[in-house]
């Protein structure tokens, strides 16, 4: 089971880290992303970590980190330098021996946190 917080409402340009706490198997043992959506839209990738390897789309990279807590089993997304764009349900998933290529495919992970509504205002 997945649990997602951290969204709220913040201004472009600032920051907020999400938070993804899981009860069970370890993150350690799995494939980690973060995924946003928009109405109307399907979840789109934003970062994931694999081991110790972490994969971010274009439009976060430099912006946004993705990081784990092996000990906590928290998965944290930092997000910086926030763009109206960046406005959206995020969610965490995570999903077991997923080769580089599927990283980036929401339909490739199993397991699925609740979403936390990010709103960047301009």
């Amino acid at each position: 089971q997945l649990q997602a917080s951290g969204g709220g409402l913040v201004q472009a340009g600032g920051s907020l880290r999400l938070s993804c706490l899981a009860s069970g198997r370890p993150f350690s043992s799995l494939s980690t992303a973060w995924f946003r959506q928009t109405p109307g839209k399907g979840r789109e990738f934003v970062a994931a970590i694999r081991r110790t390897t972490k994969y971010y789309a274009s439009s976060v990279e430099g912006r946004f980190t993705i990081s784990r807590d092996n000990v906590e089993n928290m998965v944290y997304l930092q997000m910086n330098s926030l763009f109206p764009e960046d406005t959206a349900v995020y969610y965490c998933a995570t999903g077991s021996n997923l080769i580089t290529s599927s990283l980036r495919s929401a339909n490739m992970y199993h397991y699925w946190g609740q979403g936390t509504l990010v709103t960047v205002s301009s």
